[in-house]
């Protein structure tokens, strides 16, 4: 069980890190249903982790006849090394193939780094995402994605280390300026029912409800960016 000592938390679930990911985040957000249809979907994630997350979607694009080309946006402070994401992702054997794919070609620096597989390109932000996600927010995308514009967030993956241990990636201002990224119907999923998380969601500008978490979890959190009413 991978550990990040810096926050003293495990990096998924000791109930399955694998079911975890496909009940929280991609069923959270209505996927891969929501691939349907689609040319291009974009996804963003605070917290790179082990690259589960990434690689249970990209599998999930993979299965379906026509999958849209992923974009996946995912902010790290703390990168592991090619040696330690084999040996957390060696938990899932039914992900060797695509786990491989990715060690393969896993060089994170700091700023931002541009990987591409078959189906999905990964732009990995390495270090604070409060200060990275302002490369986002102003258009400066040419330090991220060679110049071109990246297309709003279609779903958040909200999967900081727990909220009591690492507050700084669900603060209110962190929240906002995913909120402001996110596409009209835009939508999140985040294993933590925390109060004062959620408080910090809806005021940022995301609809949110709680549902069933995952394992013995009793519950956790999805949202859907809210609709602004203009006056007539």
């Amino acid at each position: 069980m991978p550990r990040a000592e810096s926050f003293d938390d495990t990096y998924f679930s000791k109930a399955g890190g694998l079911a975890e990911t496909q009940h929280v985040f991609l069923a959270g957000n209505g996927l891969p249903e929501r691939f349907q249809g689609r040319d291009s979907f974009t996804i963003a994630e605070f917290g790179f982790g082990t690259g589960l997350n990434f690689l249970a979607t990209l599998l999930a694009a993979r299965a379906m006849a026509a999958a849209p080309k992923l974009t996946f946006v995912s902010f790290e402070l703390y990168p592991m090394s090619a040696d330690q994401l084999a040996k957390a992702l060696a938990a899932f054997p039914e992900m060797s193939d695509v786990a491989d794919e990715l060690g393969a070609v896993w060089a994170p620096v700091e700023g931002w780094t541009r990987i591409s597989l078959p189906g999905a390109d990964l732009l990995l932000g390495v270090g604070d995402a409060r200060q990275l996600i302002r490369d986002l927010q102003t258009g400066n995308s040419d330090c991220i994605d060679g110049g071109q514009a990246i297309e709003p967030i279609d779903a958040w993956y909200l999967d900081g280390f727990s909220p009591a241990k690492n507050p700084e990636l669900w603060d209110l201002d962190l929240m906002t300026a995913a909120a402001n990224l996110t596409a009209a119907d835009g939508t999140l999923a985040t294993y933590t029912s925390a109060g004062w998380v959620r408080r910090n969601l809806q005021e940022a500008g995301f609809s949110v409800r709680k549902v069933k978490g995952f394992a013995g979890k009793r519950e956790m959190v999805v949202g859907q960016k809210t609709a602004i009413e203009r006056p007539s």
